[in-house]
């Protein structure tokens, strides 16, 4: 077993280099796109073609795991648990690495989609004010939603006992609803649990606290009330979500989720 200390600020570096390399690779993905867009290889092949780049990465990783070896004289208990957790590393990969084969459908259109939408040409001045004024949107209050978050079994962390007691996720994750879905969002929250039930329970199982995943730390918003509205922006909003969480936050937690959640247009990894 190993004796090394946690070390929060190393733990930091380290996640400071996920999510540099996960940006890059966001970049590099969306470039390869457009390139294979410019050949006239359509999106469904396209999609296939990364997938496949990205599974065999995966694979790498496991070869190179899978031929490791114990430092040199060390004990035969040692060795036992150093191969041990070689095959449980080795075999979560492979899992990994079949998953991420099939499951980037949906990535080369939205590329596409975003593409389109950097290109358009700015929206004139208009010419004379509408008819009517429609007034300000709603505000959404924090507070309300947060409260039906946390009615859904779902969201393990009770009342007061959040990681993140300043709000700063909710706070941005609300910024992503668009003014005309304010109206009644409650509501849409509580339609897109209802919805993706089975999904949640399924993430909750293989992500939320105590599975092997986020026992170094990683997918801590998983289990959390105020999560729910994050992945709900995430299926509704998604370019406008990251955008504003750019804005405020690290984009590893967001990372995290959109890997853990696998969205129909992901925008990390």
């Amino acid at each position: 077993m190993s004796t090394e200390q946690y070390d929060p600020v190393a733990y930091g570096q380290e996640l400071a280099a996920i999510s540099r390399h996960q940006t890059e690779a966001t970049n590099a993905r969306f470039t390869v796109f457009q390139a294979l867009a410019a050949v006239g290889i359509g999106h469904e092949q396209a999609d296939d073609i990364v997938a496949k780049l990205e599974a065999g990465a995966v694979a790498g990783a496991h070869t190179w795991i899978s031929e490791s070896s114990p430092p040199h004289g060390a004990e035969p208990r040692f060795e036992e648990g150093w191969f041990a957790s070689v095959r449980d590393v080795a075999s979560h990969l492979l899992r990994i690495a079949d998953t991420t084969a099939t499951a980037g459908r949906g990535r080369a259109a939205s590329s596409a989609m975003l593409l389109a939408h950097l290109q358009q040409p700015a929206s004139p001045a208009p010419q004379e004010a509408p008819a009517e004024d429609p007034g300000p949107a709603p505000e959404l209050d924090a507070k309300d939603v947060l409260a039906a978050a946390e009615r859904f079994p779902w969201a393990l962390a009770v009342p007061g006992t959040r990681h993140w007691p300043d709000g700063e996720f909710l706070d941005v994750a609300l910024s992503a609803v668009r003014s005309e879905e304010r109206q009644g969002y409650i509501e849409r929250l509580e339609a897109f649990v209802e919805q993706h039930r089975e999904r949640l329970e399924e993430v909750l199982r293989a992500y939320g606290p105590g599975s092997r995943p986020a026992s170094r730390g990683r997918y801590a918003l998983i289990g959390q009330p105020e999560t729910l509205v994050i992945l709900e922006r995430m299926e509704a909003n998604p370019f406008g979500l990251r955008s504003e969480w750019e804005k405020e936050l690290e984009t590893v937690f967001l990372d995290d989720l959109e890997f853990a959640w696998g969205p129909r247009i992901r925008l990390s990894r």
